[in-house]
């Protein structure tokens, strides 16, 4: 709290001055977290004086949010448009509210655009985790590959699964193709058994077989929205929860993607769809009201849905008509 504090003082990001007539000043909190490292140990101990949003009135700062740092879906919304520029690119590293820990990655830039890799930290965790020797895969998943709680099988060692785990959660940063993988895992870490550890194996054995994959942000690239969303229907065998797969695309640069198991049971697949569908529509909107506070007014040109079709098709121009 000391630390930051005097961050705050050092920098003069405040003044102190009397309120305004008739106004209730904005609130205060402090937020404490343990930063966790990716082997689960704690690193550091963070304290952020955050705004209590909730005293926000509409019509004087109600459209305004207060983060200590900025969304990964920003930084790759910078790096796209810089690129589409041809804007040059610096790293730097502070210390303070907003970056934490030395960068250690390349942006790699060139005329044709920026290339952004993680194949450094994909091979310290394939020596760290031992399965540098291991046999590559073409696929981080096999498609007949059905986890459960297998309560029946072997446990195993909850600290190496755990960190497993991490360790990839931190390469999502730059790999979409490991992320529903990655997911899915991520369910049984409270109970993880021989078969969850072989599916996170295979995972480690596809990055074996593609290490220097990343986000290619191309010179040419236009300016403007795309969407793309997808979901099962029940395909969760525990709770029969459906799963949301959504990208969203500035030009041809991919920005920002997730896969989700969705909160309620979804009674059928048009449900399913509409639900993955709002999750995509929201982000875009996102996207769409942070390139605007950079000046930037650009068009949403809509989101394809890989089982939409029909009725479903027809009702959803409409909503994208509305979007727009």
């Amino acid at each position: 709290m000391h630390e930051e504090l005097e961050n705050f003082e050092r920098n003069h990001v405040w003044d102190l001055v009397e309120p305004p007539p008739n106004c209730c000043p904005i609130g205060t909190k402090w937020v404490f977290k343990n930063k966790q490292g990716e082997d689960g140990m704690v690193v550091r101990n963070k304290a952020r004086l955050v705004a209590q949003g909730f005293y926000q009135k509409e019509g004087i700062d109600y459209e305004e949010t207060f983060a200590p740092v900025a969304r990964l879906e920003a930084i790759r919304i910078l790096l796209a448009f810089a690129a589409s520029k041809g804007f040059k690119l610096q790293q730097m590293d502070v210390k303070s509210a907003f970056l934490n820990g030395f960068i250690e990655e390349e942006i790699k830039q060139g005329p044709e655009g920026t290339f952004v890799h993680q194949a450094k930290y994909t091979r310290d965790i394939l020596k760290k985790f031992e399965m540098g020797d291991s046999k590559p895969m073409t696929t981080p998943m096999s498609t007949n590959t059905l986890l459960d709680a297998d309560e029946d099988g072997e446990a195993v060692d909850q600290k190496e699964f755990r960190g497993m785990i991490g360790s990839f959660l931190y390469l999502t940063a730059t790999r979409p193709d490991i992320q529903f993988a990655v997911c899915l895992c991520a369910h049984y870490q409270a109970s993880h058994r021989t078969s969850h550890r072989q599916a996170v194996k295979r995972i480690f054995r596809y990055l074996k077989f593609t290490p220097e994959l990343g986000l290619w942000y191309s010179s040419g690239s236009s300016l403007s929205l795309r969407g793309f969303s997808d979901a099962d229907h029940a395909g969760c065998r525990i709770d029969r929860k459906s799963t949301s797969g959504t990208c969203q695309l500035l030009g041809t640069s991919l920005v920002s993607w997730s896969s989700r198991k969705q909160a309620n049971v979804s009674l059928s697949t048009t449900e399913a769809e509409y639900i993955a569908t709002a999750s995509c529509c929201s982000q875009l909107l996102w996207m769409k009201a942070t390139l605007s506070d950079f000046g930037l007014r650009l068009q949403v040109e809509g989101v394809d849905n890989a089982l939409i079709k029909g009725e479903i098709q027809s009702q959803w121009t409409g909503l994208i008509a509305l979007l727009v």
